[in-house]
């Protein structure tokens, strides 16, 4: 019976890449056009999340999101959520409607096909150099700007398994501070269960979103910082808790 199930998630996996590839082969040069302007970005995120919502499907996933507040067409977030599964990036995608730019590590870029567009489109960051980090606040500030919204996973990384909710990093809310822009916090119940980092695991099934109420930025201060970090944190893990409370 091991046997059978380690057979099952080799082969499930390498159906994760397929669906990951393929559609970006078959739509390739309409993917292409749409990264030559930056101004044509909300066209390439559509179709960004027409591929996640293949690749969600095709997995067996069955994602149900709950909505305590919705954003505004039009206006600019800063989209946080806990970080524990490949999937993360495609459920990001398929709940939040407004055009968002992911900022994310430079390691994924190396990925055949997906990374070619991954470092055309989004923010790219190497933790390990403060120079690197600082060139992302510049980018950012741009984008939004533009009228895009940003998406961070605070904790910079993805954290241990025995972890459920790692520490978050600062400069999320900075940058929400900074542009006065208003945190959604964002809670993945199951992504863990249904396709980790942990290569024999995953199965289809069920993935909970919730995304909760704002969190203002108006008239806080860089000082506001940590406080803003700890409470965007303390609501997340507290609805982790709420959607699973054995395993916490």
């Amino acid at each position: 019976m091991k046997i059978v199930k380690h057979i099952f998630w080799v082969l499930y996996r390498i159906w994760f890449y397929i669906l990951v590839g393929l559609p970006i082969l078959i739509l390739f040069p309409v993917l292409l056009v749409s990264i030559l302007k930056e101004s044509w970005y909300p066209f390439f995120f559509k179709i960004a999340r027409f591929w996640a919502k293949i690749i969600l499907i095709g997995m067996g996933f069955r994602y149900r999101i709950e909505r305590e507040e919705a954003p505004e067409k039009n206006k600019s977030y800063m989209f946080i959520a806990n970080h524990t599964s490949m999937a993360d990036i495609m459920l990001m995608l398929v709940s939040v409607k407004n055009p968002f730019v992911f900022v994310g590590k430079k390691e994924l870029a190396k990925i055949p096909l997906f990374g070619f567009f991954y470092k055309r489109t989004c923010i790219l960051v190497d933790r390990n150099s403060p120079k690197s980090r600082q060139a992302v606040f510049l980018r950012a500030q741009r984008r939004l700007q533009s009228g895009l919204s940003i998406c961070i996973f605070p904790e910079g990384g993805v954290p241990e398994e025995d972890i459920d909710l790692d520490t978050f990093k600062d400069g999320a809310f900075r940058l929400a501070i900074n542009h006065q822009i208003p945190i959604v916090p964002i809670t993945f119940a199951d992504n863990k269960k249904r396709f980790s980092y942990t290569f024999f695991s995953g199965s289809p099934g069920r993935m909970r979103v919730q995304i909760h109420k704002f969190l203002p930025t108006e008239n806080l201060i860089i000082d506001d910082t940590k406080p803003l970090n700890n409470r965007a944190r303390t609501i997340i893990l507290k609805q982790l808790q709420a959607f699973n409370p054995i395993s916490i």
